[in-house]
């Protein structure tokens, strides 16, 4: 997967103690649009929530819905604190899933779905019905010290 891409208002998010790593829900949302040709681009100040991407449509992936970032953790070791999560598979049921080139993780739980970042495949993609793509989640999704 490539390299993570912070929200600029995650940060502001996570002093105003917005986000529960332990509890929340953290869902991965698909879309096919750059974040700088959103109407308003989600990674500028002020626009770090979910209404400002375009999703595509979960109709053909296995379960209707976004995908939801399972056995996620939240640590801490020697002053640094970390998140990471268990490796997803996005699986096209029913037809093709797609194209989408940009993998945005938020928070489902907090009011607004705040943004946490994205991957930003490089190139799109489309799932054939019954292929599969893995979300390798990084060990480290993002640690703060």
């Amino acid at each position: 997967m490539a390299g993570f891409n912070k929200i600029n208002d995650f940060v502001e998010d996570l002093g105003n103690g917005l986000h529960d790593f332990d509890t929340d829900v953290f869902k991965f949302a698909l879309s096919n649009t750059a974040p700088a040709s959103e109407t308003s681009n989600p990674t500028a100040d002020g626009n770090g929530v979910l209404a400002n991407v375009t999703e595509i449509a979960y109709t053909n992936v296995s379960g209707g819905a976004a995908p939801t970032l399972d056995s996620q953790s939240w640590s801490l070791s020697s002053g640094t604190a970390s998140f990471d999560g268990a490796t997803e598979v996005i699986t096209a049921d029913g037809g093709s899933v797609g194209p989408f080139r940009y993998i945005y993780l938020y928070n489902d739980t907090a009011t607004n779905d705040p943004l946490i970042g994205y991957w930003d495949y490089g190139s799109a993609l489309t799932l054939a019905d019954g292929e599969t793509l893995t979300i390798t989640v990084p060990t480290v999704i993002f640690s703060v010290s």
